[in-house]
């Protein structure tokens, strides 16, 4: 397959997800540029390393010059101290969009979340078009790039596909995960539809394998041409079988957020979460 793109930017490519879109993307571009804030020491030919904080302003305008896509996964990974959240998630990711501005990027793709629509409740049946819930300062953030992406579609023309992704694991760790769980090859193929899809705007997604129980409507972004390959089912006698049963009130089963609406404020708890 010919490359699609000359140069993609991918964000937080250390990670877990990260590492798993260095290979998945890898045909799609000739040129892989990877960035991290931990160091990055083995590329691979056709990729180019950058070690920088998101927070910093000047390294993120450098990494966005020539790029044809971004696809930002870096930031926080999960609920932590206001600073970090601020520094990196909202700061560091308004200076995405700010690069991809001032260097014409077309299109950026963000890892969004859940934790965006955390309080919204297993029965309700939400689509990507429901308010805002977040459970989190973590879900805050990404309410805010969500927003950020709709600005910069509307006034500056830049395409944006928000990845809400529910929970991506090698495999799915509780019964929560049975309806929640992205494998990493789906990851994969909806970050690519979502690069390669004609035309995208500002588009809301789910992403979810093609579980059993589907909780969200993912029918607006239809469009991406996204077709998950994965599923849950063998996971599920397992799952089931363990003793340690939620119960099915608490608001953590009841919620699309899970644990994360049972956590407090972060700064009250630093010591906790680091």
């Amino acid at each position: 397959m010919s490359p699609r793109f000359d140069t993609i930017l991918i964000t937080g490519a250390a990670g877990r997800l990260g590492s798993e879109l260095r290979r998945g993307l890898a045909p799609l571009a000739r040129k892989l540029r990877l960035a991290d804030v931990d160091k990055i020491t083995d590329p691979k030919s056709n990729e180019e390393v950058l070690t920088f904080d998101l927070s910093d302003m000047d390294a993120v305008m450098k990494a966005c010059e020539g790029v044809d896509a971004i696809v930002h996964f870096g930031g926080a990974p999960h609920e932590r101290p206001w600073q970090e959240v601020l520094d990196s998630n909202i700061r560091g990711s308004y200076h995405i969009y700010e690069g991809a501005r001032k260097h014409g990027v077309g299109r950026v793709i963000y890892a969004s979340s859940v934790h965006a629509i955390g309080y919204h409740e297993l029965e309700s049946h939400i689509d990507t078009a429901a308010p805002h819930r977040p459970d989190s300062l973590y879900g805050l953030s990404k309410c805010f790039v969500e927003d950020l992406g709709r600005l910069y579609w509307d006034k500056f023309g830049i395409e944006s596909v928000m990845v809400r992704i529910f929970s991506s694991f090698p495999e799915p760790a509780d019964r929560r995960m049975l309806w929640s769980w992205l494998s990493f090859d789906d990851c994969v193929r909806l970050v690519t539809a979502a690069l390669t899809a004609p035309r995208v705007g500002f588009t809301v997604t789910v992403g979810i394998s093609d579980n059993m129980v589907k909780p969200v409507d993912n029918r607006l972004a239809g469009h991406l041409g996204f077709h998950p390959k994965d599923n849950t089912e063998r996971f599920r006698e397992a799952l089931e079988a363990r003793t340690d049963k939620p119960d099915p009130n608490a608001p953590a089963v009841r919620c699309l957020g899970g644990w994360f609406v049972d956590i407090g404020h972060p700064d009250d708890e630093s010591t906790e979460l680091s």
